[in-house]
């Protein structure tokens, strides 16, 4: 049983992160679909491009939470299992990893999903959250000084493992923290590419006509 449970919470976690939440949340609202337009990413701020603040807050939560929940799961089952110490906390590292894959691959959604920022988030809080606020205080300070959700992504991703080998070393799990950014980091290529250019759309920029509520069908 204790054999088969890090392939378990592995699965179990990619499972909860394909929940799409950009899409359902929209969905729900009757709002566009957030893959028809701006970026096409189902995320947060791309919802927030929508106009609808309360749908990129609900995204943003659900998103961060569908992180969190995986780890504390996995963190709890391994402990009801007999298991302890390292065992515990690699359990932990793979449920959050599952989640973050299954965002960025949704079985649900075709494997199109997002870029994993706010599941990447949550998943840093659970496992550690002196890890995961430092991290997410990286992220408030470039955005609220460049007004860039991608580039305070990308130096997040940057300084997540340097936080954490820097003050905890190379605990259980800090390799998936590497893999994690590394992955975060490669989903923001062509975020890269807009901001080396000048084209990158900044936080709160409208995505047009075609985010905006969907119109009533025609009888």
């Amino acid at each position: 049983m204790t054999f088969g449970f890090p392939l378990l919470v592995l699965v179990g976690g990619y499972l909860v992160g394909s929940l799409a939440f950009a899409v359902l949340v929209s969905r729900a609202m009757g709002l566009a679909d957030p893959r028809s337009y701006g970026s096409g990413n189902p995320g947060a701020t791309n919802v927030l491009r929508s106009g609808s603040k309360p749908a990129a807050l609900a995204t943003l939560a659900l998103d961060a939470l569908k992180g969190v929940l995986p780890v504390l799961a996995a963190r709890w089952g391994a402990v009801r299992l007999g298991l302890s110490g390292d065992a515990v906390e690699w359990s932990a590292a793979l449920a959050g990893f599952g989640a973050f894959v299954g965002h960025l691959w949704p079985l649900y959604f075709r494997f199109k999903g997002g870029k994993g920022v706010a599941t990447a988030a949550g998943v840093l809080l659970a496992i550690n959250p002196w890890l995961g606020l430092a991290t997410l205080a990286t992220w408030l300070i470039i955005a609220a000084f460049f007004r860039y959700s991608s580039l305070a992504s990308l130096v997040s991703a940057a300084f997540a493992p340097f936080y954490q080998f820097l003050i905890w070393g190379a605990e259980p799990g800090a390799a998936i923290i590497v893999v994690m950014s590394l992955l975060l980091a490669w989903r923001h290529a062509p975020n890269i590419a807009k901001l080396l250019a000048g084209t990158e759309s900044r936080i709160g920029g409208s995505a047009g006509t075609g985010a905006k509520r969907k119109a009533p069908a025609k009888r």
